[in-house]
């Protein structure tokens, strides 16, 4: 057998021999940003339009599906959105105010009282993995004060 000395970390290099240094490096991927909802504006006003804008979708996604409420539910489906052939699907929570766009968005026109509320995005991964991210706005009457209007009778006996 050869030769061997000591090295720093403990092992035996051959003496004479080659002499291989591996160096390690861990590399991190950049944080990927978070998947979240707001609500434009936040607080709207009754018969207004709000949208549920997405930010940071992935844009390998396949498809996306709107819910009212704060979890996954099919009895409360809003819209289902397919992006390969761009077709949306209505659910039985749909009332044809809502409009789903292609980034994942969902415009309310006309709102109502009832429409205040959570509301979940279930997308669908390029590798079939599924997220879910919930956003709200809330629905509010307008409160500027109400005209009125006064009506003078003037009679006359004569």
């Amino acid at each position: 057998k050869g030769q061997t000395r000591p090295c720093p970390h403990g092992a035996h290099v051959p003496v004479g021999g080659r002499q291989t240094i591996s160096l390690v490096t861990f590399w991190n991927p950049p944080a990927t940003a978070q998947l979240t909802v707001e609500s434009v504006p936040p607080n709207v006003v009754e018969g207004k339009d709000v949208l549920l804008f997405v930010h940071n979708l992935p844009q390998d996604a396949l498809g996306y599906n709107w819910y009212k409420g704060d979890k996954v539910d099919s009895s409360y489906l809003i819209v289902t959105y397919v992006r390969l052939i761009q077709v949306n699907i209505t659910g039985p929570a749909y009332s044809g105010r809502e409009t789903i766009y292609p980034n994942g968005s969902l415009l309310f026109q006309n709102v109502t009282l009832n429409d205040t509320g959570y509301y979940t995005l279930l997308f669908t991964k390029a590798d079939l993995q599924y997220e879910e991210v919930t956003g709200q706005f809330r629905v509010y009457r307008d409160v500027r004060s109400p005209t009125q209007s006064v009506t003078t009778k003037v009679t006359s006996s004569g």
